[in-house]
Parts: C-alpha cells; sequence; structure tokens
C-alpha cells in the first residue's frame, strides 16, 4: 500500500517529471524567455468601441503577446530532443523557432518539412514519439502570411515525453501536409480542423465536414466568422444571434 504523505514528500522534494532515468523538475533548467511577441491590440469589449459604453468597456486597450523564441540550452531533455530531431535527413533548417515555456517546448516546424519531421519523430529511437494525442487549428487574422497555425500534440510512450509542433499557412494557401500516413488517429482530428478552420491536409484519406452539415458555409472558428452565426431557436420563439443584435457602437 502506497503512502500519500510519502508521495507528495517526493513530489516536493523534485520527484521525476518524466521516468527514472531522466532529471527531476528541480534539475530541469528554466530557458531564459525575456522577448514577447505581439500578436495583435485588441480595443474594447463586448462589441463597444470608443466612449459610447458607459461601463468604460469601450475604451479598452490590450496587447495580445506571446513568448518569444527561446535560446539553447533549453534545459534538461529539451536540448537532446532538439539536437536529434535537427539532427534528421535533411531537417536541418526544418525548425524554424524552438519556445520554452511554462515547462513545455514547442518547435515551429515549416510546412513543407512536416511529414519528415513527424517521420522521424516517430522512428528515431532516441526519440520514438509514437502517439499523435492532438490536432487542433487558430487563427490569427493579423498576422499576415501565417494566419493559420496547426498545433500537434506528440507523446513518447518509450521516454514518457510530450512535445508541441507547430505550422502555419496563410489563407490564401491553407494547405498543410497530413500525418496521417505516420499517426492514423489523426484522422478525425484533421477532419475537425478542416471543418472548423478550413486548413486543407494534403494527403488525407477523406476530408470532409465531421461536426457540421456537409453543405454549410464557412468554418465556425475563423476569427472572421459572424459572431453567433444563425439565429437560436427555443421553443417556437426565435433569438437573432449576438451580432444582429443590440450594438453599444
Amino acid at each position: 500500500m502506497t503512502d500519500p504523505k510519502g508521495d507528495r514528500d517526493a513530489r516536493d522534494a523534485g520527484t521525476v517529471t518524466q521516468d527514472a532515468s531522466h532529471e527531476t523538475q528541480n534539475e530541469l533548467v528554466r530557458s531564459d524567455t525575456t522577448q514577447l511577441e505581439v500578436v495583435e491590440i485588441r480595443e474594447g469589449a463586448f462589441g463597444a468601441h470608443g466612449t459610447g459604453d458607459t461601463s468604460g468597456f469601450g475604451g479598452l486597450t490590450r496587447p495580445v503577446v506571446m513568448p518569444g523564441a527561446s535560446q539553447p540550452p533549453y534545459g534538461g531533455w529539451f536540448d537532446e530532443v532538439a539536437a536529434r530531431l535537427t539532427a534528421g535527413p535533411g531537417l536541418g533548417d526544418a525548425v524554424e523557432k524552438v519556445i520554452v515555456d511554462r515547462g513545455e517546448i514547442t518547435f515551429h516546424i515549416r510546412r513543407a518539412q512536416l511529414l519528415e519531421v513527424v517521420t522521424h519523430l516517430r522512428n528515431d529511437p532516441v526519440l520514438r514519439f509514437e502517439f499523435c494525442s492532438s490536432v487542433s487549428g487558430v487563427h490569427f487574422p493579423h498576422e499576415t502570411g501565417r494566419e493559420l497555425h496547426v498545433v500537434h500534440h506528440l507523446l513518447s510512450m518509450t521516454h514518457n515525453r510530450r512535445i508541441r509542433l507547430e505550422v502555419t499557412a496563410p489563407e490564401a494557401d491553407p494547405h498543410v501536409p497530413s500525418v496521417v500516413p505516420i499517426y492514423p488517429t489523426a484522422d478525425w482530428q484533421e477532419r475537425e480542423t478542416w471543418d472548423m478552420f478550413g486548413i486543407v491536409f494534403d494527403g488525407h484519406p477523406g476530408l470532409t465536414r465531421i461536426l457540421m452539415p456537409d453543405d454549410w458555409p464557412g468554418h465556425p472558428q475563423r476569427k472572421d466568422y459572424p459572431l453567433g452565426g444563425i439565429p437560436v431557436e427555443y421553443k417556437g420563439g426565435t433569438v437573432p444571434p449576438p451580432d444582429q443584435r443590440r450594438s453599444y457602437s
């Protein structure tokens, strides 16, 4: 029978973050990330802009910032994975940048080399990222030429490690290679990302809608999609979508 108090003491003392062969939390060195990237400046709230809203939300101005690129050494096993990744055949320039933030590592990958990267990450015996646990999309309308992002979360069950891959594509050319040939479980996740964001996964075996009806216009999680979209029907009554309701602006 395990001792809960002993488990807590072990955690407090810096228990192993991955498996017994790797560093403890106390031994991991945090990367020196000081630069932040301003993605956009948001103004107003709840549809209010300027001074028309007496609550004051119309005058709200807030920058949206993301962590900037980290510089090696990243700390712990992050350096081993980063070095092994870029040492793969033809992958010397596949990584655009690396971000270490909140104890997690993200590799920004050039989209043309994504399939080669995930193949190497899965097959290399030192890496062995055998499982893709998630594929999702993000839309940053103000990032000209990089508006659409695809995020892959990979898990190495062999080494008990998790990393994140991120690739970008412009709205004018929303194509990203499908990882289904390497990670078959990404099939329905890529379909969801296509359905919600309109990102085309080249090589997918059947890229069709999975959440919305086949004839649905547009992609509902794009930032430029109408707020609310359609009227809400409730017990015979109809409520107009939020973008058609009262506006304070």
